[in-house]
């Protein structure tokens, strides 16, 4: 029997908010308890077609590279999760039965990857350099904006019926112009969000804990002066992995590790992504791996060198937890392989 279904009665905690109150609406009206049984059934099985539960952790500028303490601050000793090399034999177990292989993120285009274009790959499954021709940094141009409105995975997921969420919040510059003032500056995942007519957070959300900013310990926001708690990568963790509950797929954005790269501070480095691995970490304690995948991949590299201040063009690692983790990595060799994949494998299609 489906996990989700053993050893509970209360039908209220078994259905999505959505099914249950439909469920208890049309409850009322059934006729025979043979009705009421075949109605379950129904809702059994629609249940199902969902198969799993995905959390995707998007982290910017994160490749493989040299297993060199010099410049590479994955290569540190302190470091558990991002430690992934060139010269590794692949697939790679990671902690929490983790696994980690290399995917290309170079897209058959000459030249270094980039975010706009790397991302639109990534989120639509569209080779968005060589529609292009090049790789294009920064935000997406008219071009990627509409690739993305059009084939995102947001939108995708939307029209089969599922649940997406993006979980990072906003600040109150972005409700107060809006979307359309801000459009030459909404990043890949930003447009994918707006344009599949999703839910944004902002800092009411951010403060009652059912989302988190791109630096989720708000380290950022307090500076800029705002009246916010700061979080331990802990507590974002487990706010994460709670509200990740509610959603068929959970989008988490962190971008700090491309700044940092281009900062080329290896102890700063190496302190970003102790604390990102943490709040992984605390994530993976937090969740039902057994009907959860949790994956964590990037565009392009970029922190893994920092002898240059360019992005890199290593592979990037994809990680991934849980429930179909090894289909996931068996189906993926690129950016552009993401999207397709996690679409087949939420309809148990592996």
């Amino acid at each position: 029997m489906d996990q989700n279904w053993s050893g509970s009665t209360n039908l209220g905690h078994l259905l999505d908010d959505k099914l249950s109150l439909e469920f208890s609406n049309r409850r009322a009206n059934l006729k025979s308890q043979e009705n009421f049984v075949c109605l379950f059934a129904k809702y059994r099985s629609d249940r199902r077609i969902c198969s799993v539960r995905i959390i995707f952790i998007f982290i910017d500028g994160l490749g493989i590279g040299k297993q060199d303490q010099g410049i590479n601050p994955c290569a540190q000793p302190t470091i558990q999760l991002f430690n992934c090399f060139l010269t590794d034999k692949f697939v790679k177990a990671l902690p929490f039965d983790g696994i980690c292989k290399p995917i290309d993120a170079q897209l058959g285009i000459p030249g270094i990857p980039q975010s706009a274009t790397g991302q639109a790959a990534l989120f639509t499954g569209e080779n968005a350099a060589k529609l292009l021709n090049r790789h294009l940094s920064g935000f997406p141009n008219q071009i990627l904006r509409d690739l993305v409105a059009n084939h995102s995975i947001h939108k995708k997921l939307k029209d089969r019926g599922k649940r997406p969420v993006f979980i990072n919040v906003y600040r109150p510059i972005f409700f107060e112009r809006g979307p359309d003032a801000l459009l030459p500056f909404l990043s890949v995942t930003s447009i994918a969000n707006w344009r599949a007519g999703l839910q944004f957070f902002d800092l009411d959300h951010l403060l009652a804990k059912q989302a988190i900013y791109h630096d989720f310990t708000n380290f950022e926001l307090i500076k800029m002066g705002f009246n916010i708690p700061l979080f331990s990568a802990e507590e974002a963790g487990l706010i994460l992995a709670q509200t990740s509950q509610h959603y068929d797929f959970c989008l988490y954005e962190y971008f700090i590790t491309d700044w940092a790269g281009h900062a080329q501070n290896l102890e700063l480095a190496t302190q970003i992504l102790l604390q990102l691995e943490r709040f992984l970490m605390t994530i993976l304690a937090n969740i039902d791996l057994t009907e959860t995948l949790f994956v964590v991949t990037s565009d392009h590299g970029n922190i893994e060198d920092l002898s240059i201040k360019t992005h890199t063009n290593h592979p990037v690692p994809l990680l991934a937890w849980g429930k179909y983790n090894h289909e996931l990595l068996s189906k993926s060799e690129s950016l552009v392989d993401i999207t397709p994949a996690l679409l087949e494998l939420i309809n148990g299609q592996h």
